[in-house]
């Protein structure tokens, strides 16, 4: 190989599958693939893109020594190589410096990847993490736009730049929205956030944003409107909850701006977080008034979602949603990846099943399913339903991060083992998937072997709770 190695581009080989067209010419885990096809992948996007070719040519570095394998296969196939990570060069690191960012809200000593804070659109691409397009580049938008990278997922907190600019704490905060209006005129699909802070960018400030959503970027697929989360970490004097009035005057300036963008576009495009239902003590909408829950998951409509497949009238079953820290511990492998995020297209929900399923009683030992404290109000009538002496449900509150930290993902080792060592002997206890990563361990580092008391791992969603309570597996 003439060309000088750039080791921070080289994918590491973390497994091979047996039997697959890699094995059979000889990738060992370890190897470290340089080049494929003469060319160096940046990241999986191009990764997968090379390897889908049905003749594969890999130049390999392996204890010093390289050597060059042709991979002869059909096209589309996969290589069965599984790599260490998703992006191979750097990750590009965020340069605001937001107040409400979550990250300047963590406790000392977690592991470092948590630390993370990115602003890289091929993240938003892979994983939905939030990018501000505050470093986003032309070049970057001609590989968005080549490779179709759709959709992506970006915050815009305020249509307003300097309130924008005076948000992110950077000056390019004020113009970057002009990319998302590129990205728009490329018919890139691309889901936006605001993260409403109480005095900052609620009340006037959300109607002008809205308002300038439906005039400057009508073509967006759907607003999140979510919450400041804060922890006990938090040392920003500006950022406070919601009060109760703020709450309810949040949702009513979604449900207003929801009649006038169905009217004028024919879609609600905007959706208050399921923590600002609670929060105002609301009841939460009906399923169709969050339009296929195209924003599940972003906190929107998982209740009502949970709801219909606990009951047995959803059409299908989300599956577990990672969240805030989703490309920290999602595995590289693109198999894993739900369909790489590669279709622009919003597909039509299908038609929800209409017959509800009955729970049969199982009597052997009692109950405790494990949720956050804004899950609980959520399970609890559901399953109080089911008129069941022998089960409960048990709030685990996050004296971890504090705060108004009460989301079930983010629930960790500590505070379950406390809640647990307090709880009998004998007892099932259901734990949900979300709060844990793919290796069975929470955001502290502790594993489920770790707890006081055996827990059963139930992915989240409720089939699966059903499907538990039921005894089935």
């Amino acid at each position: 190989m003439s060309q000088t190695l750039n080791r921070s581009l080289a994918p590491l080989v973390v497994s091979v599958a047996a039997g697959s067209p890699a094995e059979s010419v000889g990738v060992l885990p370890g190897d470290e693939i340089v080049r494929v096809n003469g060319e160096v992948p940046r990241d999986i996007i191009e990764w997968q893109l090379a390897t889908d070719e049905a003749d594969v040519e890999l130049d390999v570095l392996r204890g010093g020594l390289d050597l060059s394998m042709t991979v002869e296969k059909t096209a589309g196939a996969s290589l069965g190589i599984e790599v260490s990570s998703a992006v191979f060069d750097r990750v590009r690191t965020c340069d605001n410096h937001c107040e409400f960012c979550f990250i300047y809200q963590l406790p000392k000593g977690m592991r470092r990847s948590l630390y993370l804070k990115d602003d890289d659109y091929r993240l938003s691409f892979l994983y939905g993490n939030f990018t501000t397009l505050t470093r986003f580049t032309e070049a970057d938008l001609e590989r968005v736009v080549t490779e179709r990278l759709s959709p992506l997922h970006v915050s815009i907190h305020s249509t307003d730049p300097d309130v924008r600019s005076q948000m992110l704490k950077n000056p390019r905060g004020a113009m970057s929205l002009r990319w998302l209006r590129a990205l728009l005129d490329h018919d890139i699909a691309v889901k936006g956030q605001i993260v409403v802070c109480p005095g900052v960018n609620d009340g006037s400030i959300l109607d002008d944003t809205m308002a300038g959503i439906l005039d400057r970027f009508p073509e967006l697929d759907s607003v999140a409107v979510v919450p400041l989360g804060i922890s006990k970490f938090n040392g920003e004097d500006a950022m406070r909850f919601h009060t109760l009035a703020e709450a309810q005057a949040v949702v009513d300036t979604v449900a207003d701006w929801q009649d006038v963008f169905q009217s004028t576009l024919g879609k609600r495009m905007v959706y208050a977080a399921d923590e600002y239902y609670l929060m105002a003590q609301r009841p939460f909408p009906d399923a169709e008034r969050y339009d296929g829950f195209s924003m599940h998951e972003d906190g929107i409509g998982m209740a009502r979602t949970f709801e219909a497949e606990f009951n047995g009238t959803a059409a299908e079953v989300t599956g577990v949603q990672r969240g805030f820290f989703a490309a920290v511990d999602a595995p590289p492998n693109p198999a894993a990846y739900t369909g790489l995020r590669n279709s622009c297209a919003t597909g039509t929900p299908a038609e929800p099943a209409t017959a509800s399923v009955s729970l049969r009683p199982r009597r052997t030992a009692p109950v405790a399913v494990l949720t956050g404290t804004l899950g609980a109000p959520v399970i609890r009538p559901l399953i109080e339903s089911l008129e069941r002496d022998d089960v409960r449900v048990l709030p685990v509150a996050n004296e971890f991060f504090g705060g108004n930290t009460g989301v079930t993902g983010l629930i960790t080792g500590e505070d379950v083992g406390r809640v647990l060592s307090e709880q009998p002997e004998g007892h099932r206890y259901l734990l949900p998937d979300v709060c844990l990563s793919d290796e069975g361990r929470f955001l502290d580092g502790v594993t489920i072997d770790e707890l006081p008391r055996p827990v059963e791992v139930v992915t989240t969603d409720g089939v699966a709770l059903r499907a538990a309570l039921e005894g089935t597996p």
